[in-house]
């Protein structure tokens, strides 16, 4: 029996073997790919949005107005670092240098110490800037795709800055004096952004950063002083700016030694995801919306909008300031991506305030007994709609991202009435207007613009989406009218038709949380501004005063220059997502 079970055992083992032997053998799994890093050499691009405040120091004493100059514009430059990421570390230090070309302008009143002196005309142009940082950020998510990170370091601006003294000097045989200035200043900056991996090899960035530039000193044009009733020339002296800038940028990156066309291998999170190379665009299941993707929805807008115009530069005779413009309003958004990639994008709103307020300024006024004058209108009242419309092309688009350089229109309406008249300098509106019954001063302006842009946006996370928008405004067009009343009594005393042509900036930002795969909700905040580089205004008396005879005069050369920025909730609702 013994023998007969060992037998059988042996046989099993021969039989087994040779089974065996006819089965291929299972080769071992192949080690895991290394982990994706933010290590290596960079090099990208940026466009965005920029602000900056020159501050005017006045050698006479304090000022009645101004010294501080506003320059709104649009940037546009390159990038180039390094980044160190030690392994398995979610810390990751870096070196960068930037340049930015700035296309920005800005002017106002400096030197206003008294009503009896002609001040000046201060206008800033910032044209280029750069900086040299060390960056340290954090790697987030399962695989560290998402990077938050501060920076700090030196940085330069180069501007234009011109002084000229205003009025119409001239017919009383003074001068028409103006100095100029061509300065680079260098300062420190401190930012901070977010950048999304979308592939191994790209990554999309939104940044804010903040520069401040040591003071320097400007001579001062020859001014004159008002002594009983004739005009002085007064001597020349020195002013000190600094200034400050603020800027939003959204960037693309491309890091060295990676695949261009690889993108994340779709598989679960983990340190064993690698890139592989796939279709260039995720299509979720075939169906009738394949390829397509709407999203449609609704904003509550809380504004803040600014309008100033210039009369006669650059020697001003008059300078109206419409500013701290409050406003609600209400939005319609929508986007459309096609299987083509074909992206078209739109909104559409409008919304009032009744709060801001108006500083009209008046400089010698043909020779008149004023030197300088300023009265505040208090409050005013705005109205406002707008709307644009976008077409671009989705050059990179996954169910994960999107990056869409575009090309549209832009339209902004603002209707301003400004009631009341209180004198600040001068004598010009003695006794001071009420602010009840019909506005002193009413402006009607509308801006067309060509707007050249990018559109950004990433998922940071399976919930979270970050977009921007940035847009080049290179050719904009301003028409309106301006009328100005008898007080508060409803009759009119003169007209002025204004126009002109020049450019802009329009970028906004959002954060947005998906509550379902399809639904969201969000937060943002915008800034739109556009002045001009050309402009006229003419002017009919219909109702003549003493010294304002009745006729039609002009046209004249005039600036014009419109901010509004704005914070945003959001709801929103995609089809087709996928």
């Amino acid at each position: 029996m013994k023998k007969q079970l060992l037998g059988s055992a042996i046989v099993a083992v021969v039989i087994g073997a040779a089974n065996a032997a006819e089965l291929p053998l299972k080769a071992p799994p192949p080690p895991p790919a290394p982990a994706w890093s933010w290590a290596g050499f960079f090099i990208g691009g940026h466009v965005g949005g920029m602000f900056g405040t020159a501050s005017f120091d006045n050698p006479f004493g304090p000022s009645i107005f101004g010294d501080r100059v506003r320059t709104p514009g649009f940037l546009g430059g390159a990038q180039i670092g390094y980044n160190f990421q030690a392994p398995s570390s979610p810390w990751v230090f870096g070196l960068e240098g930037d340049v930015s070309g700035l296309a920005s302008d800005g002017t106002n009143t400096c030197l206003a110490f008294s009503a009896l002196f002609v001040s000046a005309n201060c206008h800033v142009r910032p044209r280029a800037t750069g900086t040299f940082t060390g960056r340290i950020g954090y790697a987030l998510g399962p695989e560290g795709h998402t990077l938050v990170y501060g920076k700090g370091g030196g940085a330069w601006l180069n501007e234009n800055v011109d002084i000229t003294t205003n009025g119409d000097l001239t017919i009383m045989g003074l001068p028409f004096p103006v100095t100029s200035a061509n300065q680079t200043s260098w300062g420190w900056t401190a930012g901070a952004g977010v950048e999304q991996a979308l592939t191994p090899a790209w990554s999309l960035r939104l940044e804010y950063d903040y520069l401040q530039f040591g003071s320097f000193g400007v001579a001062t044009p020859p001014g004159a002083a008002l002594v009983g009733r004739r005009f002085f020339e007064t001597p020349p002296t020195t002013t000190h700016v600094t200034q400050n800038v603020q800027q939003v940028k959204l960037g693309v990156n491309y890091k060295f030694n990676a695949d261009p066309w690889a993108r994340w291998d779709a598989q679960p999170a983990g340190p064993a995801s690698y890139p592989v190379k796939a279709p260039f665009y995720n299509a979720p299941a075939a169906s009738w919306l394949s390829g397509w993707e709407f999203e449609l929805g609704a904003r509550y807008v809380y504004g803040f909008g600014r309008f100033q115009k210039d009369l006669a530069p650059p020697s001003l005779v008059s300078r109206l300031t419409y500013a701290d413009m409050r406003t609600n309003a209400g939005e319609f958004f929508g986007r459309v991506d096609t299987p083509l990639n074909i992206m078209v994008k739109g909104l559409i709103g409008v919304g009032s305030g009744r709060s801001g307020h108006m500083n009209d300024e008046d400089w010698a006024l043909g020779g008149a007994l004023l030197a300088y004058s300023n009265t505040l209108a208090d409050p005013v009242h705005d109205r406002i709609n707008y709307g644009l419309i976008d077409v671009g092309y989705d050059v990179l688009r996954t169910g994960d991202y999107k990056i869409a350089p575009f090309v549209g229109y832009t339209q902004f309406n603002s209707d301003m009435s400004a009631f009341g008249c209180t004198p600040i300098a001068a004598f010009n509106c003695v006794p001071a207007v009420p602010a009840t019954g019909a506005p002193n001063i009413t402006e009607d302006d509308t801006w067309q613009a060509l707007r050249v842009g990018v559109a950004g946006d990433a998922m940071l996370s399976p919930q979270v989406k970050l977009s921007a928008d940035v847009a080049y405004l290179p050719y904009a067009q301003f028409s309106g009218l301006d009328n100005h009343f008898f007080g508060n009594t409803g009759i009119l005393n003169r007209f002025s038709p204004v126009s002109g042509t020049g450019q802009g900036v329009q970028l906004e930002a959002l954060l947005a949380y998906y509550v379902t795969p399809q639904f969201s909700v969000g937060i943002g905040g915008r800034f739109w501004s556009a002045w001009t580089t050309a402009g006229h205004y003419s002017q009919t008396i219909v109702n003549p005063t003493v010294d304002q005879p009745t006729g039609s005069f002009g046209p004249f050369p005039a600036r014009f220059k419109s901010e509004q920025s704005a914070v945003f909730v959001q709801a929103a609702y995609a089809f087709g997502r996928p």
